[in-house]
């Protein structure tokens, strides 16, 4: 398998997006910063039970769910908008604009892959300044199905013009790069959230302790 990268693809939450300023949204609404990992996980949890059960479940429509769970009712259908309507304003890591300016200005293809909605990810790359440098954007809600399911990778690859080969997935998760592997592309793990890689998971192609290091190294590839 020829290893040479065409492309790369951004996972955006998390690994592009800071998710911590929700907390303060959470405050406002009368509940707990520290709610924000749990729900988030238990949003992605339930969105991936959702896939493997053979159905699919809207952005929206899981994430507010996940929250009235993780809340114990307690909140409003006002205060989850209140809470959805954060996720267009977030801003991005520092890592995240240099290290797809670098790619774009290097040659290569730059898209994002996200299970977030198509609206509010446009909002955070213009807010963000990296509408420039993205060519494509690819959302579970296009793609009908969630990552880390091999035909998202596929579907990023085809949107992108490339073979899934010489496509590169760059994510903050394991279990994201692990997916991408699986479908037949390359990946680059972003060491920032998780500390170590998780040895359950196939190795990524790159590694490095903040985006740009692993966009240096998928250059190298390149």
């Amino acid at each position: 398998m020829s290893t040479r990268v065409h492309a790369v693809a951004f996972d955006v939450l998390e690994t592009l997006l800071d998710l911590n300023p929700l907390g303060a949204r959470l405050e406002t609404v009368g509940q707990p910063a520290r709610l924000l990992q749990p729900w988030f996980l238990r949003f992605q949890r339930d969105a991936l039970a959702l896939a493997l059960s053979g159905d699919y479940g809207t952005f929206e429509s899981v994430a507010r769910q996940a929250l009235r769970t993780e809340t114990q009712h307690t909140v409003t259908d006002d205060d989850i908008d209140y809470m959805l309507e954060g996720f267009g304003q977030l801003p991005a890591h520092p890592d995240a604009e240099p290290a797809v300016r670098l790619l774009s200005e290097a040659g290569l293809r730059v898209g994002c892959v996200t299970v977030g909605s198509a609206t509010n990810t446009a909002r955070f790359l213009e807010r963000a300044g990296l509408a420039r440098y993205v060519d494509e954007v690819v959302t579970a809600a296009q793609a009908g199905i969630w990552k880390p399911a091999p035909s998202f990778y596929r579907m990023a690859a085809y949107r992108l013009g490339i073979s899934p080969e010489n496509l590169a997935l760059v994510a903050v998760h394991a279990w994201d790069c692990h997916g991408a592997k699986r479908a037949g592309c390359l990946a680059g793990w972003c060491g920032r959230l998780e500390g170590h890689y998780g040895d359950v998971f196939t190795e990524p192609d790159v590694s490095g302790s903040d985006l740009v290091r692993v966009a240096e190294d998928l250059l190298r590839l390149s």
